[in-house]
């Protein structure tokens, strides 16, 4: 800061002022109007105004070093605000964090490299998983999005659907590089790998290359691509691949587990699925070399003679107990939250596996809750209109609607003959609270039991991708594109969840988000960015785990810088 004399007809008025820059242009901004020479000499009684402003300027200059200098900021309620942004993002600072531990930008910097293109591909990566964890939309939304972030983006649209062909060709060395990266700031849980399958919807009519028609987990009546998940025992996604929508899911996890066997350094896992997922030639390729597998098991698949055991009322223990039970006795005595066991070891086709059934009086009266509520919209929906019922799939309340086509006679029913099956109601009933597993595991039953309970990770992983990060619809057509698309929303979700785990999973996805996306600043022109935002729990402990602060009244430009440039070590 300097002194600035300003002479006008009647006096000379004693400012000080400060160089900025706006633009890559230096420019001057009056930070205190002192007063004329003749009022300062008055009250100054004596003292040399010029002398006693200059000493004033350094010892304004020193506080601004020192972060002590209070900044004062005139408006006028007649003056228009200036054209130009003027509120910013931060939240994104947290993310690039993340981002820059996980090597990314040092890995953008070394693809780019092997390529003659002149964009700025660790710009475009960033912006891309920033944008889809806090302003999740279209490739151009994000593109004109990006500019709210403090940090201005220097690329355009045009780099973006360029930089996707890039990031389809490197996305095996980016899955594997992440991981690796990954090692050295937070511990994997790669000892237990849980595998699982979803589909995303495109709003098209026809089929081209991955756009397939398949099965829809949304019942939807579009072409559908498939992705394959990996995750570890933590919660963190580890790998994952994108197939046709009409390919068999039960054909997509080998490929994947291969390569992460060649490329992640991994070769003693166990993999956990559920049963849609667990074919015989499945289980034997996780049955050697150091591999496990522990699958969900349908008990009404079961052979004859293995049905009847697993429902059998005798022999079940209690889990930490070796004493035997009756299950048709323990509804009263027993605790609600007791799980009950029985096992034995299967060999089919020379594989042999480890039979594992469960009972828990909670479960039990959570699928009779259940049920009942079914059959409830089951008797609303015959009331309504029984005309439009139709063949329901197995876990629809239309299948308890049974329609009539002939009497016990053998004439035909009347039209509107439709009523509740109570055959298929009491057939349900019989598996009420039982439930399998199947593995090739020895040892502690609880720990098999355990692992498999926490399945339900894999598919809030993929809930997460779907609805906080909005990955469907998706709107691109080429195929390398689409693969870069879901790679960007793949490394969002890990970015996502290593923020989650640096705040100890103790907030909620919708709660972080949502915080992130209003982390917003109003820029102060030459002095810095106000917080516009309310500070909280969550944005104390975001500071508190990063080791920086934005929740002072101002950050000023030199703060700002300071900030950004920890978030890049």
């Amino acid at each position: 800061m300097r002194l600035q004399v300003v002479k006008s007809k009647n006096a000379s008025s004693l400012y000080i002022v400060k160089s900025i820059y706006e633009n890559k242009k230096r420019t001057s901004k009056v930070v205190e109007k002192l007063g004329t020479i003749a009022e300062l000499t008055k009250r100054l009684k004596g003292e040399d105004p010029i002398e006693w402003g200059k000493q004033y300027a350094k010892k304004l200059t020193l506080e601004e070093k020192e972060l002590r200098k209070k900044v004062i900021v005139e408006y006028s309620p007649i003056k228009e605000i200036s054209n130009g942004q003027r509120v910013f993002n931060g939240g994104y600072l947290f993310l690039q964090q993340i981002y820059n531990s996980l090597g990314l930008d040092k890995l953008c910097k070394k693809i780019s490299s092997h390529y003659k293109f002149s964009y700025n591909l660790d710009a475009v990566l960033s912006r891309l998983i920033y944008g889809r964890i806090i302003y999740p939309s279209s490739k151009l939304a994000t593109s004109d999005l990006a500019k709210t972030f403090i940090e201005k983006p220097d690329f355009e649209l045009q780099h973006v659907y360029r930089a996707l062909e890039i990031l389809a060709k490197e996305g095996d060395l980016i899955q594997s590089s992440v991981y690796q990266n990954s090692l050295k700031f937070h511990n994997r849980n790669t000892r237990i790998l849980y595998y699982d399958c979803t589909n995303y919807f495109f709003e098209i009519e026809s089929e081209a290359g991955l756009k397939q028609y398949g099965i829809s987990k949304e019942h939807r009546p579009n072409p559908i691509v498939q992705m394959g998940l990996f995750m570890d025992g933590d919660g963190i996604p580890i790998a994952f691949n994108i197939n046709p929508g009409n390919m068999n899911e039960q054909l997509t996890m080998q490929p994947l587990e291969e390569k992460i066997l060649k490329d992640f350094n991994l070769s003693k896992f166990i993999v956990c699925t559920d049963a849609g997922l667990s074919s015989e030639s499945n289980r034997r390729f996780n049955d050697y070399g150091g591999k496990a597998f522990i699958t969900t098991q349908s008990i009404k698949k079961l052979k004859k003679h293995l049905k009847k055991w697993a429902i059998a009322s005798d022999g079940w223990h209690l889990l930490g107990s070796s004493k035997s039970y009756d299950i048709n006795k323990i509804e009263e005595e027993a605790n609600k939250e007791s799980i009950f066991y029985k096992e034995r070891w299967i060999k089919e086709n020379g594989l042999e596996q480890r039979l594992i059934i469960t009972y828990s009086i909670k479960y039990k009266n959570y699928k009779r809750k259940i049920r009942e509520k079914q059959i409830d919209r089951a008797k609303i929906a015959l009331e309504k209109n029984p005309s439009k019922i139709k063949k329901s799939e197995p876990n629809n309340y239309k299948r308890f609607i049974q329609q009539i086509y002939c009497t016990q006679d053998g004439e035909i029913a009347e039209k509107n003959a439709i009523s509740i099956n109570n055959d298929v109601i009491e057939k349900e009933m019989i598996y009420d609270g039982f439930y399998a597993v199947c593995s090739n595991l020895e040892g502690n039953v609880g720990k098999i039991i355990e692992i498999n309970k926490r399945r339900w990770e894999i598919e809030e992983c993929f809930r997460i991708m779907k609805t906080e990060l909005k990955a469907r619809p998706v709107f691109l057509s080429r195929d390398d594109r689409i693969k870069a698309h879901f790679l960007t929303c793949y490394l969002a979700l890990i970015v996502y969840r290593l923020l989650e785990k640096q705040l100890d999973n103790k907030f909620t996805c919708r709660e972080i988000l949502s915080t992130l996306k209003n982390m917003n600043f109003i820029r102060v022109r030459g002095e810095g960015y106000i917080p516009a935002y309310s500070r909280n729990s969550i944005t104390d402990a975001l500071h508190d785990k990063f080791g920086f602060r934005t929740d002072y009244q101002i950050i000023t430009n030199r703060q700002i810088k300071k900030i950004i440039k920890s978030t890049k070590i």
